[in-house]
């Protein structure tokens, strides 16, 4: 999907747009929202991009804001109405993490920290049905499909021969020792890890056990970058019932320090590759000598 055909991030981008009107204009959001006679609330979800403007909320804020250039009006009103459009993931219904799902779709490169598991990107097909199949409450056969075949899809950016997203992975020992789906299925996958990580444009790190204690210890986080300079860097952080979205750009540098602490005290790419086909060869051993 190109970049400026998801709805989601042009979302965001006209969200700052309308930010950067307001501010120029003098007034605070609680001013804005008491001027529409809607809630203040509603001004920051237009801003951040977690609602849909519409043409009238574009036309009422333009109005307050005394914008009056049609060029601008009617670039704003054009990315309004693509705003809205649908992205390729609404095709599968309700699914979690949509939001996620889109800006992932629209990003140059993702930096992550994987203390548990193999990321979703590089799982191969059985390890992430095993991986679904564990989730609370459990899925029907149907809504496991469906989940299932979202995932596999969102790996086509890794292999867009047009714009692959860049990957830079940091991956704690316990991922590879953790067994999902058997000892077959986690060959198969350490296996397809290293060959993704032969690639020039994704990079993957082991954190192995003998670190001792280190900074992510805190849990899972990505951060996710655009092209786009006028799209806001996002830090992503996966919850059990909720996920948190950072675009503060403090809490962004702060993370991306962080990323920067594990990938110097992470074993170098090419010993990784090393220690993941050490860790690969246990799994066939125990294969062949269940």
């Amino acid at each position: 999907m190109a970049a400026n055909n998801n709805p989601t991030v042009r979302r965001r981008r006209l969200g700052a747009e309308l930010r950067r009107l307001r501010l120029a204009s003098g007034l605070k959001s609680s001013e804005a929202a008491e001027r529409l006679m809607v809630s203040q609330p509603k001004i920051s979800h237009l801003e951040n991009g977690r609602r849909t403007v519409s043409p009238r909320d574009v036309r009422d804020l333009c109005a307050i804001y005394g914008v009056t250039d049609p060029q601008v009006i009617g670039s704003l009103l054009q990315m309004a109405k693509e705003s809205g459009q649908q992205g390729w993931w609404h095709a599968y219904g309700d699914i979690p993490q949509s939001i996620y799902i889109a800006l992932e779709t629209d990003a140059a490169s993702l930096h992550t920290y994987e203390p548990v598991a193999i990321p979703a990107l590089l799982q191969t097909p059985a390890y992430a049905c095993a991986v679904i199949g564990e989730t609370i409450p459990p899925l029907t056969a149907e809504e496991a499909g469906t989940r299932l075949k979202v995932r596999l899809r969102r790996q086509h950016r890794i292999y867009d021969p047009a714009r692959p997203l860049r990957l830079w992975i940091v991956l704690d020992e316990s991922a590879l020792r953790r067994v999902v789906g058997g000892p077959d299925v986690m060959r198969e996958q350490l296996e397809h890890l290293n060959a993704l990580g032969a690639e020039p444009h994704v990079t993957v790190q082991v954190l192995p056990h003998a670190a001792g204690a280190h900074p992510g210890l805190s849990g899972q986080f990505s951060i996710l970058r655009f092209t786009d300079s006028s799209t806001a860097a996002v830090v992503y952080l996966e919850r059990f019932t909720s996920d948190l979205y950072l675009e503060k750009p403090s809490d962004v540098w702060h993370y991306s320090v962080l990323h920067d602490h594990l990938q110097a005290q992470a074993l170098s790419p090419g010993s990784s590759r090393e220690f993941i086909a050490d860790v690969t060869k246990r799994y066939i051993d125990a294969a062949s000598h269940p």
